[in-house]
C-alpha cells in the first residue's frame, strides 16, 4: 500500500506536540520520532516508520536548525521523494527568522488567523508583501516537484493563536487544507486515514 506523506518543515519540542496533536484530531498518523530540531534520524529509519504505521496518511517532521543550505531535514525530504511506495501529497512550509536562506513560492499561505491567502507569511502568520515563504528547511521543497506546499507560521506560536492551549487551529486547517487538495484525486472523492 502507498503511504501519503505529509511534511511539516518543524520539529522543535512545541511543534513536535502541536503535530501530534492534530494529527490526533485529524485521526492521521504522525510519526514522532521524525521530530527533532535538527532532524536526527536519517531517511531510511523514517521510511521504515512510515511502512509500519497503520493507516494510509502520515505526518513526517524534517527541520535543519536554521542550517542554510541542504541540512538533515532537507536529506529526510529528497530521500523520500524517490522511494516506491511513499508519495508525498504536501508539506507545510514553516516560515522562521533564518538568515541567508533561498526562498521558495507556496502554492498559498495561511495567515495567524486562518486566512488563507496568495502571498507568503512569516514567523509569526502574519502576511508578507510578497509571495515567497523564508524557511530553513523548505529551500528544496519546489525543486523536488513536492506540490500542495502550504506556507505557515511558526507552528504551535503564531502570537499564541496556534497554541496547544487553542487547540492548534492554524496547524489543522493547513493540514486538512492538503487533505482537500488530494481527495479531490480519488476516486468517489473519499480520502483513507
Amino acid at each position: 500500500m502507498t503511504k501519503r506523506v505529509i511534511l511539516v518543515t518543524d520539529g522543535d519540542t512545541v511543534a513536535k506536540s502541536c503535530v501530534e496533536l492534530a494529527a490526533q484530531k485529524l485521526e492521521l498518523r504522525c510519526i514522532s520520532a521524525s521530530a527533532g530540531n535538527p532532524t536526527e534520524l536519517r531517511g531510511s529509519e523514517i521510511k521504515e516508520l512510515i511502512e509500519q504505521s497503520k493507516g494510509s496518511t502520515v505526518i513526517v517532521m524534517v527541520d535543519d536548525r536554521g542550517q542554510a543550505g541542504q541540512g538533515k531535514g532537507e536529506r529526510v525530504t529528497e530521500y523520500l521523494t524517490t522511494q516506491d511506495g511513499i508519495e508525498i501529497i504536501g508539506a507545510l512550509a514553516v516560515a522562521s527568522n533564518s538568515p541567508a536562506v533561498e526562498p521558495i513560492k507556496p502554492d498559498k499561505s495561511i495567515t495567524m488567523t486562518g486566512d488563507f491567502v496568495s502571498l507568503g507569511v512569516d514567523k509569526e502568520g502574519i502576511e508578507l508583501a510578497d509571495d515567497k515563504i523564508y524557511g530553513d528547511t523548505v529551500e528544496n521543497l519546489e525543486s523536488l516537484g513536492i506540490k500542495n506546499i502550504i506556507g505557515i507560521g511558526d507552528i504551535g506560536k503564531m502570537c499564541g493563536q496556534d497554541s496547544i492551549h487553542e487547540g492548534v487551529p492554524v496547524t489543522i486547517k493547513a493540514i486538512e487544507e492538503i487533505i482537500k487538495l488530494n481527495s479531490k484525486k480519488d476516486l468517489g472523492g473519499k480520502y483513507e486515514k
